[in-house]
């Protein structure tokens, strides 16, 4: 699954691979790499947040505040350079009710906490559980995060000013038609093919920002009638103003806001950190999630405090930025900041953008994310991993990516645990040493899933008076493992009948209480550590 994670990043059309420059030295030619992939990645960046801003119900400057200091400060303090944070639409669609509800001071004070929750996660350290997600599931979310980004440009297919935005951002409205439509499909497509093109003829500039600007001189030069970053709305404005949320502070409100900061929290941390992996993996990096979290969740609480709406990672955008060939921490900086200079000085000119031409450097950002070679593995793999597959893209795109994730979670686990419990088994022989035992040879893990089958592999009525049973090809993984042997070492001294218990682990021997006496100690005997210390200390297993 690893390998097929990578093939398919590997076999992008979009963007020159420069994973293997050097990100050490900040040479002149390194920096000229950052700063133009900055300047494309903020490029993409406006019309994404004014789109999520009136996804989640708020003026356009509360999506691109958020979009600049969530990426300033995930770009400087991030556990990954190379990735991109902004206003995201997974968050907007559950922000859109609490706005609705009660208004927008209240989305201030929710990002506030949510932020908090996400420092506290990362002091916990518990970014490192993202190590449980099974390839299965990432293959899913690359797939499912594809479709939703290609869903979210078709609403710029619309009369500008009727939209009204909703989930993917696909929104009411009418479509363009005719003419407009065919000019609007044609300028997406040449965006496209120069970004195709470009890597082929020159790489000193990133090819989507090539593309971006051969597209937009054709429209302004020729007064072409398209729509417009303008025609979203205007993205005038000043600094970020620092503001306190104007919220009761009482329990009331905490009522309010924490469960819509729990939901976020979870959902920005979640997308945060397969994005982080998703980026290692073109990027070579490893390590950095508890250090993403925490910057995730300093960068929500000060953006609550300064107007903007909050946010996590942008896969769409990290995608940008690393396939243009950035790999410091300086090509971030350098889009927050040129989108800050958007706002404050050149919105007019920005306004003037065509939106085809960044709907088109977001499509092949859906070409090259979506994981093309899966569609051939499915035939391939086993059907529980084929059909994670399909469950985690599909409860992505019609739900979020915390749901869709934690499905495939469950269901791998569901899926791993069921296979393993149906391992368990025992061969039978007759003793070596002792004459007239019969000795069960277990065979598989031992676990909460296998304890009802290892109960039932015993003939304790028709067996003779000794018994061995040898755990050597077996492992004893949990407290109901434990449970299960006790049970069956009862039921034989029921029957009075004796049993010994051969090749347990160290730990074995000290957590069982009745049966610890059938134990027998061999210098053969495993050592791994069990999982169930804590049987001992809290006196779960004790009354046996």
């Amino acid at each position: 699954m690893k390998k097929a994670i990578l093939a398919s990043f590997a076999g992008r059309l979009a963007m020159p691979d420069l994973s293997l420059m050097p990100d050490e030295k900040l040479t002149v030619g390194r920096l000229r790499i950052e700063l133009l992939a900055g300047l494309t990645v903020a490029l993409a960046l406006v019309p994404e947040a004014v789109a999520f801003a009136f996804v989640a119900g708020v003026h356009p400057l509360v999506g691109l505040y958020a979009a600049f200091l969530v990426g300033l400060i995930t770009a400087l303090i991030g556990g990954r350079p190379g990735m991109i944070s902004g206003a995201t639409g997974a968050l907007a669609v559950v922000m859109v009710a609490l706005v609705a509800q009660h208004g927008v001071e209240y989305l201030f004070a929710t990002v506030v906490l949510m932020g908090l929750l996400q420092i506290f996660a990362g002091a916990m350290q518990w970014g490192k559980f993202i190590r449980l997600v099974p390839h299965p599931v990432m293959l899913g979310f690359v797939n499912g995060l594809a479709i939703v980004i290609f869903l979210a440009q078709l609403g710029q297919f619309k009369v500008p000013g009727s939209m009204e935005n909703t989930g993917h951002g696909m929104g009411g409205g009418e479509w363009l038609s005719g003419m407009p439509l065919y000019l609007m499909l044609a300028l997406t497509a040449l965006t496209m093919a120069i970004i195709w093109v470009m890597p082929r003829i020159s790489r000193v500039v990133p090819a989507p920002l090539a593309g971006i600007a051969v597209v937009a001189a054709l429209v302004i030069g020729f007064g072409l009638d398209v729509p417009r970053v303008g025609d979203l709305a205007s993205i005038q404005g000043g600094l970020p103003p620092f503001h306190i949320p104007s919220v009761p502070l009482n329990l009331e409100t905490l009522q309010i806001i924490l469960p819509y900061a729990v939901i976020l929290a979870a959902i920005g941390l979640i997308e945060s950190l397969l994005t982080l992996n998703l980026v290692g993996e073109i990027t070579g990096k490893r390590g950095g999630a508890s250090q993403e979290c925490i910057a995730q969740g300093i960068s929500n609480t000060v953006t609550g405090f300064f107007g903007g709406m909050g946010g996590c990672a942008m896969i769409g955008q990290s995608m940008i930025n690393v396939k243009s060939g950035a790999r410091t921490r300086v090509a971030g900086v350098a889009a927050a900041l040129f989108l800050l200079i958007f706002i404050l000085f050149a919105s007019p000119l920005i306004e003037l953008i065509p939106l085809a031409a960044l709907v088109g450097v977001m499509f092949m950002v859906v070409i090259g994310t979506f994981a093309w070679n899966s569609l051939t593995i499915l035939r391939k793999v086993p059907l529980t991993d084929a059909f994670v597959i399909l469950l985690v893209t599909v409860v992505t795109v019609m739900e979020d990516l915390a749901v869709a994730v934690v499905v495939g979670v469950i269901v791998s686990a569901l899926a791993y645990a069921w296979n393993n419990a149906r391992r368990i088994h025992a061969k039978t022989r007759e003793s070596n040493t002792e004459e007239g035992a019969k000795v069960y040879e277990i065979q598989g893990p031992l676990f909460f899933g296998s304890s009802d089958g290892f109960i039932e592999l015993f003939d304790i009525e028709n067996d003779p008076d000794a018994v061995i049973i040898d755990f050597d090809n077996s492992r004893v993984v949990d407290q109901s493992a434990l449970q299960a042997i006790e049970a069956v070492a009862t039921k034989y001294e029921a029957a009075g009948k004796r049993v010994k218990l051969r090749h347990l682990s160290r730990d074995c021997h000290k957590l069982l209480n009745k049966a610890g006496h059938l134990v027998v100690d061999s210098d053969d005997d495993p050592d791994y550590a069990l999982a169930v210390d804590y049987g001992v200390r809290t006196g779960i297993l004790g009354g046996h």
